[in-house]
């Protein structure tokens, strides 16, 4: 067999095993082990006569819960799938968005104090999501970068360039 042939026999091959390397992540495993205990949930709301004005998007801006907490450097350069919520940063005309926080749970960033900066990446897209469909949770599949970013709703301390973006769907029973 000529070295030509063997070698695209081989990199043939090698292509579902690096497709079948995309680690899955939990939000858990996006934080050191010895990093000290970080609050992630949606902070509780008592004052109910105040529920109308959190649930507008005029609504005050909540304060990040820890901006700059720490992040696990080993992720650096990973091909991970994450589930989350979209938190939209840019939207196109034809209502895709295209740049977005994926956050843990939903409303984070909006309605709620951000969690974490560990607990956020920061997501660009060529393929975009419907604007319409962000009240459901996705896969998102791509390289994840340990690299701070900014944005008005909050500091993330991942980013990713989006390879896949798919319904997240809970396993059958």
């Amino acid at each position: 067999m000529s070295r030509p042939l063997l070698a695209a026999l081989l990199f043939a091959l090698a292509l579902p095993i690096s497709a079948a390397e995309v680690r899955e992540l939990a939000w858990s495993d996006m934080v050191p082990a010895d990093a000290p205990p970080q609050v992630v949930e949606p902070a509780p709301m008592h004052d109910l006569s105040q529920l109308a004005d959190a649930l507008s998007e005029a609504g005050p801006a909540s304060v990040q819960q820890s901006p700059a907490a720490p992040v696990v450097q080993q992720l650096d350069g990973l091909a991970v799938k994450l589930p989350g919520y979209i938190v939209p940063l840019d939207v196109t005309d034809e209502g895709r968005v295209t740049e977005f926080l994926l956050v843990p749970y939903f409303g984070a960033c909006i309605h709620v104090p951000p969690p974490p900066s560990n607990q956020i990446v920061h997501v660009t897209t060529e393929l975009g999501v419907l604007l319409d469909a962000l009240y459901q949770p996705f896969w998102i599949e791509g390289t994840l970068q340990v690299e701070q970013s900014s944005s008005e709703l909050a500091e993330a301390g991942y980013q990713m360039q989006a390879d896949k973006i798919y319904a997240y769907e809970l396993p059958d029973s």
